[in-house]
Parts: C-alpha cells; sequence; structure tokens
C-alpha cells in the first residue's frame, strides 16, 4: 500500500445545492443561510447611485447548466448593500455545491434579470463559504472588462431550527392479549399529527414477546421529528400486538404531546390504552390497559457543520494499492505495506489531488510491484496518527484505492476494530472486476465487524465498487459527481458518531469581523 498527504493535510469541506429528493433520500447534513452584502460596486446610474440586486445560481450536479434559486430584495441607491433578505440553502457534504452571484443594478420594473445592467459576478462552493474563517467569504467581484467590480461578502450561519433530541422509555401494563396461545407481542408506533389531520409516522419500538406488561428500551428520537417544533402538536401512539406475516392486531391507542411528556415520570404521564371498536361495542368497555411514561429527558444535538464551525479540521490520507498489491522500495529493493506515495518519509504531504496524481506516476517508474496485500499496515500507521489527537480539534479520514484482493483479512479486521474508537473514518473505492465479499464484511452495514469476540465501537468504513460508477451513455462528469457524492457520504454522521461517544461538544465558532 502507498500512502499519500501523511501526516495529511486539512482538506477543505466540498458539497452540492440541492432540495431534498424523498425518491433519492439526500438527506441534507443541515440549512444553511447565507446572508450577502457588497462593497464598492459600479456606478452606472446617471443622476444617482445604482440599485443593486443580488441574483444566486445553482449549478445542477455533474452539468454545466446554471439554474436561478432566488434574489435578494432591490436596495435603491447605493454601492456598499446589505441585503436582508437570505438564502436558505440545504448542505450536502458529501457533493460539490457550486454557486454563482451575479450583482445587477435594477433600471426598470421588468422580471427579465437580462433587461437590467449588470454589475459582476463570482463563483464559489458552499462549503468554501462554511469553511471560510467565521463563516465569512468574500471575493473579488469579475465580469466587466477593463473595470473594477468592487467585492460581495457572503456569511454563512446554520439555521436554528430546534435540534434537541428526546430520550425516553416507556411501559405498559394490562395489555389486551391477542394470541391464541399465548399473550401478546406488543411494540408502539408513534405518529405526529398534521394540519390537515392525517398523521405521520415518527418512530417504532421494538417487540417484547409474550407478555401483557411490556417494558421497552430507552429510544432516542429528535424532537423536530416528533413535534417539528410545536410542543403542543398532537402526537398520537398506537399499541399492536405483533405477528409474524405482517397483520399486526391492533390493541389500542392514546394521545399526548412533546409538551405532556416533558414532564418526565407522574401520574399525568399514565395513558389509557383505547381501542375504539371494542368501546363501541362494549358498554364495560373501560380501556385494553395502560401505557406508562418511565423517564423523558432532552439533549441538545449538535451538527456536522457545529464542529467546523468550532474549528475541527478533517485531515485527509489516500492510500493506493498497487497493481501486484504492494512494492519493493529503492534503493535496496525492500518490500514496504506503507510507504510515502512521494518517496519522501520527511515530507509525505502532497498539495491537493493534483499532487496525489504526480506522485503516484513517480513512484511507477521507481518501485517495483510486488505482493501481498496488507491494508492493516497502512489502516495502523494512520490510527496511530489519530490516536494521538482525540480531543475533537482534528478527524482523520483515509481513503484506500484498491482491487479488492487482501492478504491480511484477520489482521484488517482487528485494525478495523481498534480503530474504530478513534477520531477516523475508512473510505474503501474498490477498482476492477474482482470479487469484493471482504470489502463488504468490512464495510459493516449489516454486521459491525469483530476481532477475537470484539465488536467494533462504531461503523467507520464505507465501501463503494467503482465499476457501479461508471456511466454507460460516457457522462463521466455524472458518474464521477454521483461517486463522490457516494464516497463521502457517510462522514458527517461518523464525525458525529465519535464526538458523542467521547462527549466533545464543538468549540465556540469564530466571530466575523464588522463589515467595512
Amino acid at each position: 500500500m502507498l500512502f499519500s498527504s501523511f501526516p495529511p493535510p486539512i482538506v477543505h469541506i466540498m458539497a452540492t445545492i440541492g432540495e431534498f429528493d424523498p425518491l433519492n433520500m439526500r438527506v441534507p447534513a443541515t440549512k444553511i443561510e447565507v446572508t450577502v452584502s457588497c462593497r464598492s460596486l459600479l456606478d452606472v446610474d446617471t443622476f444617482s447611485k445604482s440599485d443593486p440586486v443580488v441574483v444566486l445560481y445553482l449549478q445542477a450536479v455533474g452539468t454545466k447548466e446554471w439554474r436561478e434559486s432566488g434574489r435578494t430584495e432591490v436596495i435603491d441607491n447605493t454601492r456598499n448593500p446589505d441585503f436582508v433578505r437570505k438564502f436558505v440553502l440545504d448542505f450536502f457534504f458529501e457533493e460539490k455545491q457550486n454557486l454563482r452571484f451575479d450583482v445587477y443594478n435594477v433600471d426598470s420594473r421588468s422580471c427579465n434579470i437580462s433587461k437590467h445592467d449588470f454589475l459582476g459576478q463570482t463563483f464559489c462552493t458552499l462549503g468554501e463559504i462554511i469553511g471560510s474563517t467565521g463563516g465569512r467569504l468574500e471575493r473579488t467581484l469579475s465580469g466587466i472588462p477593463g473595470k473594477k467590480c468592487g467585492v460581495i461578502i457572503l456569511t454563512a450561519e446554520e439555521l436554528s431550527n430546534c435540534r434537541d433530541i428526546a430520550t425516553m422509555q416507556l411501559c405498559a401494563n394490562k395489555l389486551d392479549k391477542k394470541d391464541f396461545f399465548g399473550k401478546s407481542d406488543p411494540f408502539l408506533v408513534f405518529y405526529r399529527s398534521n394540519e390537515d389531520g392525517t398523521f405521520t409516522i415518527c418512530h417504532k419500538t421494538e417487540v417484547i414477546k409474550n407478555t401483557l406488561n411490556p417494558v421497552w428500551q430507552p429510544f432516542t428520537i429528535p424532537v423536530r421529528a416528533l413535534c417539528n417544533g410545536d410542543y403542543d402538536r398532537t402526537v398520537k401512539i398506537d399499541v399492536y400486538d405483533w405477528d409474524r406475516d405482517g397483520s399486526h392486531d391492533f390493541i389500542g391507542e392514546f394521545t399526548t404531546s412533546y409538551r405532556e411528556l416533558s414532564r418526565g415520570q407522574n401520574q399525568f404521564n399514565v395513558y389509557e390504552v383505547i381501542n375504539p371498536k371494542k368501546k363501541g361495542k362494549k358498554k364495560k368497555y373501560v380501556n385494553s390497559g395502560t401505557v406508562t411514561l418511565l423517564s423523558f429527558k432532552v439533549e441538545s444535538e449538535y451538527t456536522f457543520v457545529d464542529f467546523i464551525r468550532g474549528g475541527t479540521q478533517l485531515n485527509f490520507t489516500v492510500a493506493i494499492d498497487f497493481t501486484a498489491s504492494n512494492a519493493k522500495m529503492p534503493p535496496d529493493g525492500k518490500i514496504s505495506h506503507a510507504f510515502p506515495l512521494g518517496g519522501d518519509s520527511e515530507n509525505p504531504n502532497c498539495v491537493g489531488i493534483d499532487g496525489v496524481m504526480e506522485a503516484y506516476f513517480q513512484s511507477l517508474r521507481t518501485v517495483q510491484l510486488y505482493g501481498p496485500t496488507n491494508f492493516a499496515p497502512v489502516i495502523n500507521k494512520v490510527a496511530n496518527c489519530a490516536s494521538e489527537i482525540t480531543d475533537g480539534s482534528q478527524y482523520f479520514v483515509l481513503l484506500m484505492i484498491t482491487d479488492g484482493v487482501i492478504s491480511d483479512m484477520v489482521q484488517t479486521k482487528e485494525a478495523v476494530v481498534n480503530a474504530a474508537s478513534l477520531p477516523l473514518s475508512i473510505i474503501i473505492v474498490g477498482v476492477g472486476p474482482a470479487e469484493f465479499d471482504a470489502m463488504e464484511e468490512l464495510d459493516g452495514d449489516e454486521v459491525r465487524v469483530s476481532s477475537r469476540g470484539r465488536l467494533a465501537e462504531r461503523d467507520i468504513v464505507q465501501f463503494v465498487p467503482f465499476r457501479d460508477y461508471v456511466d454507460r451513455s460516457g457522462n463521466q462528469v455524472l458518474s464521477m459527481a454521483r461517486l463522490a457524492k457516494d464516497v463521502l457520504a457517510e462522514i458527517p454522521d461518523q464525525l458525529l458518531s465519535f464526538m458523542k461517544s467521547r462527549g466533545i461538544e464543538p468549540r465556540p465558532g469564530i466571530s466575523s469581523s464588522p463589515l467595512p
């Protein structure tokens, strides 16, 4: 295994704009509010200053197409506008979100922006704004030959939506017996009410087998999922008896609210489970049992952006598996499973992807391809670096590019289990036609990786086969955008899982300096 960028340098955050698409399950890391100001704009009006407006365009992923996303208000007669109207964008960590800001002078009532005077433009990514000091990015406007168009100032702030996480535990008493040869196998289903009177499912508990007095395990749910920020919104809870064929028997229901639940265990949080059909048929019907809230607590949920804005640095290491798996190093031909891609152990860093590619081609001229393929040495090398900085100030990402053949699976699984307690994520990209069963096992999405009876503390490996992203239509740009998206998709949650497991909170963000 060859590696570059070790010790790893800081990587800039990249992402792509887009609406939430339920078909593709593109869940944004967070919503970002972008505030726009300009300074020293061109003065194109004869008898007054310009009346500027800023138009935001988003570039569709994998294309050259720009789509208008929104406009600020028009501010009359100024070269230094501070716009009140914001741009609210979904931030997707795993995609590169290209933005274009065009500035115009409005001199008529026409909605057609081409009818107005162009004052300049700038290009950037949403990640560049978020990653800038204090979330403040200043760019020079350009686009008019021979003219100084002024500057645009972009400030990103995460929307302060409800980020509270509720943890609760419930039990039931004397539920109706539904099974002919047993008792019941009860579980709960939570729904939040909608304005049109419908309900949206938001949680299911586990099934407790063969009991009328179940005690469910504590579970955690975002408060926004439970009530969408409206503490008095009705929360309906259905009680079911589980059946193997999926035709679960309805035991009963009750309603509550976040506000009621937040009062914790008391006499008001003992609920009668009512089956409306039974109640309508039986005059002496009382209830189908009771459900009691045993505990309830609320904690603040931090986001990926909180940690990035708080100064957490992402460090990136690339490891490349040569065709014959490993190499004999010059000048003495010793076999190495982890060596600097550029050959300089004193300065193994590369500048950007171009630097990695240059070092890779250079190494092809100097090393002799050899075997076997051992993953563990590289994982351990990066893990050793990560083990030295576990205070949340840095997080490490190791990208391994391989043909999938692995000679030290036992040692690699042990390395992954050991690394799972560190601020480290591992991305494996499989290249070629080989079977990647071993890589799928390391991925751990279905079954957590284990070694010598120890389960990995958390899932830190993401595997993607390159062949799944080869676009038969020839659209390589779109294919690579999809690959980048899936390669990076799990990093935010994996970073958060480490921080939460260690009780690390983001540091206060750096305040942006006042505008001139």
